[in-house]
């Protein structure tokens, strides 16, 4: 059980959850990234239209032109690298792909870390209770407090502020999880397993709700449509719970397949010394 082993087997796991992903992704959350796009233009369109015709040039000097070059999403785009059509297939595909590469490696080695210190629990189990903390601390807990939003929500003069703000509550998130596992490692032994868990869980879910308190909250939706805007937080949750949830699956599988090779080869030895 070699961190090389884990490794790899993450790797695997990181593919097949990218590959998930995307068509999540793709059928799922992009037609609601089309939506909001389209709300975005129309809006954009209706502040650049001239009010008169003694508006026709001083008005997008002044300040028109800041719009216009943020999205052209259609091929038709003179303003964009990166074709609409390209963004929503093989670059989302590419990212997907990356992504999962990268989460299921960072999984595996830490859940190869973890053996033997996990109490009583098998590689396999081991491993799958690894992929869900992380689900939770990395993934869950950070997009309840800062949600993913569509185009046209969010100033970009505030991008750098929001995005400090969520990385900030992720690393104290991922800590504070780090901390609750420990503590209830400690207090297996004297409060039990279910005892352990409980104060565990009960000192992360305390910590974050202080955490959630003390850290801003961002709020730039506007005139938004509420539903849009939901469909596309749903649907941005389903691409995460995609991505970590195929990742844990494909991941425990392939621990415990390795895990059972190499007990029965162990045994074998073992066997075959006795006689």
């Amino acid at each position: 059980m070699t961190a090389r082993a884990f490794l790899i087997r993450g790797l695997i796991a990181g593919l097949v959850a990218g590959i998930a992903t995307f068509f999540v992704a793709y059928s799922v959350g992009e037609p609601h990234v089309e939506t909001a796009i389209a709300l975005e233009e129309s809006g954009t369109a209706a502040e650049e239209a001239p009010t008169d015709a003694s508006h026709d040039h001083g008005d997008e000097a002044a300040g028109g032109h800041s719009h216009t070059h943020s999205h052209s999403h259609g091929d038709e785009g003179e303003d964009t690298e990166v074709s609409r059509d390209s963004q929503r297939t093989w670059g989302l595909l590419t990212g997907s792909l990356a992504v999962g590469l990268v989460l299921g490696g960072i999984v595996a080695l830490v859940a190869a870390g973890t053996i033997g210190r996990m109490g009583r629990l098998q590689p396999g189990q081991s491993t799958a209770l690894i992929t869900l903390l992380g689900f939770v601390a990395f993934a869950l807990v950070p997009f309840l407090k800062y949600p993913a939003n569509p185009p046209a929500v969010g100033s970009g003069d505030t991008i750098g502020d929001r995005t400090a703000l969520y990385f900030g509550f992720v690393v104290v998130s991922v800590l504070t999880a780090v901390a609750a596992t420990y503590v209830a490692l400690r207090l297996r032994n004297r409060l039990g397993t279910y005892g352990g868990v409980v104060a565990g869980a009960a000192g992360y879910l305390a910590v974050m709700v202080v955490a959630g308190q003390l850290f801003a909250t961002v709020n730039e939706v506007g005139d938004f449509p509420a539903d849009t805007l939901w469909f596309f937080r749903r649907a941005s949750l389903f691409t995460l719970a995609t991505m970590w949830g195929v990742i844990g699956v494909v991941l425990t599988g392939l621990v415990g397949r390795l895990y059972a090779a190499q007990t029965e080869r162990a045994q074998r030895r073992a066997l075959a010394a006795s006689l």
